[in-house]
């Protein structure tokens, strides 16, 4: 069929990051075909300072090479990066993963309404894939059942607060 399709890149903020390691289900991320996902150094280090029984699960992540890390450190990007954090409205994560993949042309995993609404105003050229999109792919790809993916849901919403509004990944 011919060469194999790049990956498209995928820059993950905390939110989205943490609904996985949350329920240690980074492998989904990495097993998903056709991308590859990245987070910043600020978005390590969110984990770092706040989520001490997570951060174990990252670093497995990491050298299973289901996520890669990556620095803002080009000077648009950093820019970038304090226009969108001087307001401190965001975190360091969510604005260090919006200015990468601003300046980068990459996709943003991000579930914050806040900070997908500043994405959005900086590019609307910015891919925006919530946490639901992503277990969506993953159903769609094989890699997770209808039946795998609501017990996870479950599990979001039962004990660690985060609640999605339908009741089931069963698409009508």
């Amino acid at each position: 069929m011919g060469k194999d399709r790049p990956s498209k890149l995928v820059l993950v903020d905390s939110s989205v990051l943490l609904s996985f390691l949350n329920i240690d289900r980074v492998d989904l991320l990495g097993r998903l075909p056709g991308y590859t996902f990245l987070i910043t150094d600020h978005v390590r280090g969110e984990v770092l300072n706040h989520y001490e029984e997570q951060l174990s699960r990252l670093g497995a992540a990491i050298r299973e090479g289901w996520l890669r890390e990556t620095r803002v450190e080009a000077p648009a990007e950093f820019e970038t990066f304090l226009e969108l954090f001087r307001p401190r409205v965001l975190g360091v994560g969510e604005c260090s993963a919006i200015a990468a993949a601003f300046h980068r042309g990459m996709a943003l995993a991000i579930d914050d309404k806040g900070a997908r609404k500043a994405a959005a105003k900086l590019s609307a050229k910015i891919q925006i894939l919530e946490t639901k999109e992503l277990v969506y792919l993953a159903i769609d790809a094989g890699i997770l059942a209808v039946e795998e993916a609501d017990a996870i849901k479950g599990d979001w919403e039962t004990n660690h607060r985060f609640k999605l509004p339908f009741a089931s990944f069963r698409r009508a």
